[in-house]
Parts: structure tokens; sequence; C-alpha cells
């Protein structure tokens, strides 16, 4: 009996602790634009709003597609030439395409459901409403899905679906402008899905990128005085892109995010994650993200914090997820029932961007300390078969008996939490661990791990600000 209560008692600590844990990280105000419709669940791709992830609802509306707003030429400041470019009746494009199995969303986004080398095709055909007796030279007359915020300059640039065009709305004055007559794209019609622009972010070198669906157009266009608009072409698959292509028309949709080190990540709709030198042009298949509920396209992004991403669906209204680029791991992130489906994220928030309070102490770190680094690490007597992120290693890895081994080389001292979890992200168990040496390793028996499969298993420390996720298989 006391034995049952002990174990009741346990179980109780460790769910209250996992409950404090997610509500505290939750609780981080992370704000974003969003391009959205008016209301929830619509699919109007007109409204930028401000929105609080946390909570899943405005913050406040940014561009009302509802109010009457004069453009602005990019270059003179001057009001635009409008053009008669609206139609007398609705317009309609009909296309027919064979693709590997998957269903088709909203905004052309084709999301492939398997993306796995199935054989089997069938013939969509779809409708698209190009026109209907609107004038396209309203701000998001033909909807949005791509957009960049650029902190520097307080403006979100964006374009429009269909229409090869650069615009930005000035966030200081509200007012918008186009860049008239200067080519941003090379799409044809609606219809013309492979050339759609719906993934764009500004990078760590200040300037934003733009890219097709399919991947052949790299569009770079730079935020200072005299700005010029460039197409770099094509990206090219890694070699290592076996069965996954940045040019697929199962990934079309998505988002970009841009890391501190001038890299972009590309989260298609189908949720895979592709990381993207710009030098270079070679995209490099992450993974594909996990944990995520059905019908949750990933088709706007932002960066969190660090290596976490937060996402939205253009479909779905059941929240906003958050990833981890390192292990693509998915958790939900809003707390309300129900928030604004989006086309598109926006923020300017970099990936693996050091802290302020980091950069400090890298610069009054003594020259005669060493830097830690993973490859010094993983040089040390550690058995083969190592998981090693960041200077904390599990073995054996796959497990054969249920007991665990972690690694902790130069960590700072302190309490440490140890987390088993599903692939699911649900937490099985978790056990303390205080580290107090240069070098330290602490076994853990884990009596679930009796069950074959895959596991993960994560080290954090809200003290230290460690939060460190490795893969283990249990055979």
């Amino acid at each position: 009996m006391k034995q049952k209560i002990l174990l009741l008692l346990v179980l109780t600590a460790v769910i209250t602790t996992s409950q404090a844990q997610k509500a505290s990280k939750s609780s981080k105000t992370t704000t974003g634009y969003a391009i959205t419709a008016s209301e929830k669940g619509g699919r109007s791709w007109r409204d930028v709003r401000m929105v609080d992830v946390a909570t899943g609802e405005d913050v406040k509306t940014v561009y009302d597609s509802k109010q009457e707003t004069e453009a602005l030429n990019a270059r003179t400041g001057k009001p635009i030439v409008k053009k008669d470019l609206s139609s007398n009746k609705t317009t309609t494009t009909t296309f027919t395409t064979t693709y590997p199995q998957r269903r088709v969303v909203n905004l052309d986004q084709v999301l492939d459901k398997a993306n796995n080398n199935n054989i089997q095709t069938y013939t969509h055909a779809r409708v698209i409403v190009i026109s209907q007796n609107v004038p396209t030279d309203k701000p998001f007359a033909t909807n949005s899905a791509a957009m960049a915020y650029d902190k520097k300059h307080e403006r979100l640039y964006y374009t429009p679906m269909s229409i090869n065009q650069l615009r930005y709305i000035d966030l200081k004055s509200g007012k918008i402008y186009y860049f008239e007559d200067e080519a941003f794209g090379t799409v044809k019609q609606g219809g013309d899905v492979a050339n759609q622009i719906t993934r764009m972010v500004v990078a760590s070198d200040g300037e934003g990128y733009a890219l097709t669906n399919d991947g052949n157009h790299l569009i770079r266009f730079t935020t200072g005085k005299k700005p010029t608009i460039t197409d770099l072409g094509a990206l090219t698959d890694d070699a290592a892109n076996t069965k996954y292509s940045v040019h697929s028309g199962g990934g079309y949709g998505g988002d970009m995010v841009a890391d501190a080190s001038g890299n972009l990540y590309l989260v298609t709709a189908n949720r895979n994650v592709f990381k993207i030198n710009i030098e270079s042009k070679v995209a490099t298949h992450k993974g594909t993200i996990k944990g995520l509920p059905q019908g949750f396209s990933t088709n706007g992004a932002m960066v969190e914090e660090g290596s976490s991403v937060i996402i939205a669906s253009s479909e779905s209204t059941v929240g906003y997820y958050r990833f981890d680029l390192n292990t693509l791991q998915a958790e939900k992130v809003s707390a309300s029932g129900e928030v604004f489906n989006a086309s598109d994220l926006a923020n300017a928030n970099l990936a693996f961007a050091k802290k302020k309070k980091e950069k400090k102490e890298e610069e009054t770190k003594p020259e005669s300390q060493p830097e830690v680094t993973e490859s010094a690490v993983a040089k040390k007597d550690l058995p083969q078969e190592t998981m090693l992120r960041n200077g904390i290693a599990v073995y054996p890895n796959p497990v054969t008996n249920g007991v665990v081994r972690l690694s902790f080389s130069e960590q700072p001292a302190g309490k440490y939490q140890v987390q088993l979890l599903d692939l699911s992200g649900r937490l099985i168990t978790s056990k303390d661990v205080n580290i107090n040496g240069v070098s330290q390793v602490e076994e853990f028996r884990f009596p679930e791990l009796s069950v074959k499969g895959n596991y993960l298993v994560r080290v954090t420390s809200e003290v230290n600000k460690v939060n460190v996720t490795n893969k283990i298989v249990v055979q």
C-alpha cells in the first residue's frame, strides 16, 4: 500500500512539473505578423494583423482589407498609376495535373500527405477564381501568402498572389508602397502554381529573400536607400536529398525563416524542412516535422528563439505550434481553442542567435580558456554508438536492457531534468540529476524501455538554459 501511495506521489510530481514547465514556456509573450482572413477559419488572405501565439488572439490590426488605402510608388513616393486591371466578369482557370498521391489545400498549396515514394497517381482538376470584378491594384486584391518583416526600416514586405510585384507596408505611417514596373517573379496566371511566391523572409544580412513554389527562383531584394531586385536563380538539391527534393510539387507552399549564420530554412506546406545556403543555393533536406495534428498544413513560420520555430496553418484553426530545428519535434503553443489560421507569419527573430548576455560572457571570456565544441567532446573516451549533442552524450544506442547512460561534459554545475518522451512529445517519465563536475556520467534505468521502438531523451535546465533532445532506439 505504501509503495502504491509513493508511486502515486511521484507520478503526480512528474505531471505537475511537466505542466508547470509547459505553462512557463507558453506564458512568454511571442508576437508576430500574420496574413489572415477577416475572421478565424476564413479563406481570403487579405488582412494583416499582429497575433499573440500564446493566446491565439490578435494584438492589433495592421491592415484591414475593408479600409481604403492609397498606394504609393516605392521610388517616387507619388500615387501609383492606376491601371484598368479589373474584369467585368469572373475569370477562371482550370488546370489538370498528375501528381504522386496527395491532397490539395488552399492557395494552390499542394499538400503531399505521404511524400514517401508512393507511386499511386491520380488526376486532380481544380478551378481557381482569378478576378471577380475586383481591381487587382488594391493592396491585397489577389490574396497573399508571402511576407517578411524588416525591423530596421519598420516595414512589412509582401507580394500578392499572381502579381509579379514587390510591395510593403510602412508600419510607422500605415502607407503602402509598390515597386511599379519592376519584375518580381515570373508567374503568368493564377493557375501557374509552380511560379507563385509563397515564401519570404529578411535574412541576417538585412536583405529580403523570396522563393517560388518550385524552388527555381530565389529572389533577393535589398532594403536600403536604393533597393534592388535580383533573381538569383534556381536552388539545387543536396546530393543527400535522395527521397525529398526542394522542387517537389508535394512541398508547394509554406514559408521561410533565417538563422544568424546566413542560412535560410524552408518549411514546406507538407511539413518538410530544408536548410538553404544562400551563397551556393544548395538546399539540404533536414527531415519532416513530427507531432502535428492531422490536416495541419505548415504555411506560416517565424523564429521564436534559439532553435524553436512557430508555425501556423492556412487550413487549421486548432492552434499555433512550435517545432525544434534540431529534432523537428512539434508541440502546441497556443492555449486557446481556436486561432487565426494564417497563410504566412513573420517577425525579426533569427534562429540560433546568441542572446545579449551570452555575447557579453563570450567577450569577457579569458583568452586562455579553450572553446569547448562537440567535436572536441567527441574525441573523449565515450563508447561507440553514442548520440552526442551540445556536450551531452546518450548511450548505448540502440538500448537493449532498459538502461541509458548520459555523459555530461563541460556542462555548468546545477540541477538538470532528464525526460523520457515518445515521438509525439508525450512525457513518459522524468528524473532529476545534480551535475557538479567537469565530466560526469549518470545512469538511468527506465522500465518503460522494455517496449521496442523509438524514444526521445530530453535534458533540460532552466537555470543554465539547457534544452537538448536525443533520439534513441530500443531493440
